[in-house]
């Protein structure tokens, strides 16, 4: 592995850190090099904050004291994602690459922001800095493809996401609850749920299930909830109505705000409910969904094409009969193991 991809390889892990913390802004890392050595690292921390190039600077300004505005000099910059050129809630971040002088710039990929899509390079370039794009490119656009996915097709990024028994069934045919999978599964999904914006069920799922939809088995923030109750019908006692977090639901009666409870009514309860839905999420601002059910939900998302990846776990248990499972077509990734589980991931193509 090349010098220029080992660099984007830390940049791309350092921006990670910032999962679940920073959307809808993007996920970014930058380290500052000197003499074929990192000197300085940063990442987006939280949204709102400073950005990874400055994060990454200062770290330089801190190690090196006096001594830093002459290694900046003559220096590089490698970032995860195309540095800013504008103003947001934070100066541009190409502004301060030039006011240090460092030379020479190395960009993952470009950022699609309009605000921004070339215009970062751009700015560098007029000031007399090098710049290189496409550095481990691919890394870098998978990185962010929740990011890319809202503001390129103006929706959140879709996890569908379900639990199987060995023969294909959902649930029993009553609708009761069933558990399929194994505490290792539901620790994976906790931590799943830390690392997106929303996660979604149905009326059926939430009163058969009664779930909480939080992280407990896995530090960090529980996700906004999003409910699916054409008329209202759910008890108020339930798990997703106690106003622990920011809940919507989606409804066919009425608009309204309950502190952390937000009714939304739909339009049109009859057609295109998941593209009501979405949309209204990307109005909030959620980057990320996850639909965790029930199997008409998901199938209503499948059949109109509205997802972009499957997670599916196989459990070991059998069933006679019951709700078959939602089954989606892609690209599949090779199965893993959790616990005594598979996993299957699906892309769609």
């Amino acid at each position: 592995m090349a010098n220029h991809e080992i660099y984007m390889q830390r940049c791309i892990e350092l921006a990670r850190l910032g999962s679940g913390k920073v959307s809808p802004n993007p996920m970014v890392g930058a380290v500052v090099v000197y003499h074929d050595k990192i000197i300085g690292e940063g990442y987006h921390q939280q949204y709102g904050k400073a950005h990874a190039e400055v994060n990454a600077i200062n770290d330089v300004l801190e190690r090196f004291g006096s001594d830093a505005a002459d290694i900046l000099k003559q220096g590089a910059i490698y970032v995860s994602l195309e540095p800013c050129a504008h103003y947001g809630k934070t100066p541009p971040c190409a502004d301060l690459i030039i006011k240090h002088q460092i030379p020479e710039v190395f960009v993952g990929c470009r950022d699609p922001f309009n605000q921004v899509n070339g215009k970062g390079i751009e700015k560098l370039q007029q000031a007399g800095i090098k710049v290189s794009l496409g550095i481990s490119e691919q890394q870098c656009l998978d990185l962010n493809k929740r990011f890319f996915t809202r503001i390129q097709k103006q929706r959140p990024y879709i996890i569908l996401k379900w639990a199987q028994t060995t023969n294909g069934y959902f649930g029993p045919s009553e609708g009761s609850q069933y558990w399929i999978t194994g505490m290792e599964a539901k620790k994976l999904v906790h931590q799943w749920r830390t690392e997106e914006d929303a996660i979604l069920v149905g009326k059926n799922t939430a009163l058969a299930d009664n779930p909480q939809l939080n992280a407990r088995y896995w530090p960090g923030k529980s996700p906004k909830r999003v409910v699916i109750d054409r008329n209202l019908e759910l008890p108020n006692h339930l798990h997703v109505f106690d106003k622990s977090v920011e809940t919507l639901v989606f409804n066919a009666i009425k608009t309204d705000i309950d502190d952390n409870l937000k009714y939304i009514a739909l339009e049109d309860f009859d057609r295109f409910v998941p593209q009501y839905i979405i949309f209204q999420l990307y109005l909030q601002d959620i980057q990320s969904v996850i639909i965790e059910g029930g199997a008409h939900t998901l199938n209503s998302f499948i059949e109109v094409g509205l997802w972009d990846e499957a997670r599916i776990f196989t459990g070991q248990s059998l069933l006679p009969e019951g709700i078959r499972a939602p089954v989606c077509y892609g690209r599949p990734m090779q199965p893993t193991t959790v616990g005594e589980d598979t996993l299957q991931i699906i892309y769609n193509q």
